[in-house]
């Protein structure tokens, strides 16, 4: 493996990574030689620990909910003693409560906003502590790479997960943020949106077709490869970006523009001028030509419309 890509002698934590994409980055960058921090809420997190050290990794298991604030810091802990040091996160864990609006509990939004954003938060905020006190301590930047899990559900606005919409919404703010606050200390902050078949996504993308031993166009080790690269010193210079990844592609998604800027011809907008200039501008408007980033649904090259992940 070419220096630029390889992760020999980093230490990596990825939560959620008892299945799914989780597991997929878990093994992707323990193949690229990072040690791994497995977190997952059970025993699942230690089947991937022993399958990381059966190909001759390094990986240690903590099982817990990131949802608890305090995890956070056992798993920075847990890396830095264990193996000296933590140079990665991969922020993944994550639930689904799929309902439309009108069927959203209190519940089913609070188990998502916890999980996906406030794990996000937990795990992030202990690891930017660590980098930040290592910078300060060492008087230069450090290796620190985060890579944040959002979705393409946040660029459609799913309608059957206005929770989920949410979270991931939330988590490309955090990982904006990430970017601008840990930058000067050397750390570098990104998020995907990843689409794989996994058990969470089983009702939506059904079982792989027979690809006759090619790998799965929807396979979960597709993401984790790009994961790995994200994670690398190649990837010195990628800080605050979006990407959807999945299939045979990786997307870079564009910052949102400004379309149309509307000025008073006044001292102040009047309900009159408003109308007199927007409604006029509106009218007709395709229900598709919104906030919403429909245009991302065109990239699809697997067969699989959908946009859950």
């Amino acid at each position: 493996m070419h220096e630029a890509v390889s992760l020999d002698g980093r230490t990596a934590v990825v939560t959620g990574a008892g299945a799914g994409v989780g597991r997929a980055e878990a093994l992707a960058l323990a193949a690229a030689g990072a040690r791994v921090v497995v977190n997952d809420v059970g025993p699942a997190a230690q089947a991937v620990v022993d399958e990381i050290i059966s190909g001759g990794g390094q990986a240690t298991a903590v099982v817990g909910d990131v949802g608890d604030w305090s995890l956070g810091e056992r798993l920075v802990e847990k890396a830095v003693t264990r193996y000296g040091s933590l140079d990665i996160l991969v922020n993944n864990a994550g639930v689904l409560r799929d309902m439309m609006l009108f069927n959203l509990t209190e519940t089913a939004w609070d188990d998502v906003i916890r999980v996906h954003l406030k794990g996000h938060a937990s795990v992030s905020r202990a690891a930017a502590v660590h980098w930040r006190a290592l910078s300060k301590a060492t008087g230069g930047p450090v290796y620190g790479r985060v890579v944040n899990t959002s979705s393409e559900a946040f660029l459609f606005g799913a309608a059957g997960q206005p929770n989920y919409s949410a979270a991931k919404a939330g988590i490309v703010a955090l990982t904006l943020s990430t970017a601008q606050g840990l930058s000067r200390y050397g750390v570098r902050a990104n998020a995907i949106c990843p689409r794989a078949r996994t058990g969470m996504t089983e009702h939506v993308f059904g079982e792989a077709a027979d690809g006759a031993g090619e790998l799965d166009i929807l396979a979960p080790e597709r993401v984790g490869t790009f994961v790995g690269y994200l994670a690398s010193p190649a990837a010195a210079e990628i800080n605050g970006q979006v990407f959807v990844v999945y299939g045979d592609m990786v997307a870079l998604m564009a910052a949102p523009q400004v379309e149309r800027q509307f000025r008073t011809t006044g001292p102040a907008f009047t309900p009159d001028e408003l109308d007199q200039q927007l409604t006029p501008y509106f009218k007709g408007r395709s229900p598709y030509q919104s906030y919403a980033a429909y245009s991302v649904a065109d990239l699809d090259t697997t067969g699989v419309q959908s946009a859950a992940n």
